[in-house]
């Protein structure tokens, strides 16, 4: 598996975003921690159905094996499409063991490897179909469908799905980081009110998290505008 660390780290705030094309360039590069988290998750849920769970699923957890580690090499096109050794990828095993947990998450593996190709419709697609109730893989499939949603240039939806994941994932860890991308984008729309509003959650909700230490300059910066 793919060392299990976490790159949340805050956007650059003294950096002005003055073209569409600079903003969003800034949602791929962050992206990537979400990604990393999901893998650290999923690795430990896919090693418990691996080895407990029902001969279905046990069947499903084996054939998305292969694809979860051309995942953490970053080989996102064998992952998805499989190889010529037996490996069908993560779009043929979705399809193949939809309704079983295995291929639940052979959806979110899908969208999140075409997020990493540029394909970010298509990722919006896979992403969606995937389905969880907790607090981290569900928070973290859905801040990556807002960075797909920016990255498509479709900000109302970008905003409001950063804005839903850090609510569903109430944390230290995921929430401000959600948090401040959303009002970075409502900012970029210029709705600085409601880009306020996203910063002083940080502010008041997370005021242990890394992000909070630097957020009086989102604050700051969202009033006098």
């Amino acid at each position: 598996m793919t060392e299990q660390k976490h790159t949340h780290e805050p956007m650059n705030v003294d950096e002005a975003l003055i073209t569409s094309e600079a903003f969003l360039i800034k949602y791929k590069n962050v992206m990537l921690g979400a990604v990393v988290a999901l893998i650290v998750i999923v690795g430990g849920y896919l090693g418990y159905k691996h080895f407990i769970s029902d001969p279905k699923e046990a069947k499903a957890s084996e054939a998305i094996f292969k694809g979860e580690q051309y995942f953490g090499a970053s080989n996102y096109e064998a992952a998805l499409n499989g190889d010529s050794l037996g490996y069908a990828g993560f779009i043929k095993l979705a399809d193949e063991f939809s309704g079983t947990d295995a291929g639940n998450l052979a959806n979110a593996y899908a969208g999140i490897c075409y997020a990493q190709l540029g394909k970010y419709e298509d990722a919006t697609k896979y992403l969606d179909k995937f389905s969880a109730d907790d607090q981290l893989v569900a928070p973290a499939i859905l801040g990556t469908m807002g960075n797909c949603y920016a990255q498509m240039n479709q900000l109302d939806k970008a905003a409001a799905t950063l804005l839903k994941a850090a609510d569903r994932a109430n944390s230290n860890a995921l929430s401000p980081v959600y948090l401040i991308q959303a009002g970075q984008i409502l900012e970029k729309q210029g709705k600085n009110a409601e880009a306020l509003e996203a910063y002083k959650q940080v502010k008041v909700k997370y005021p242990n998290s890394f992000q909070a230490m630097d957020i009086d300059k989102y604050i700051d910066r969202a009033s006098i505008k």
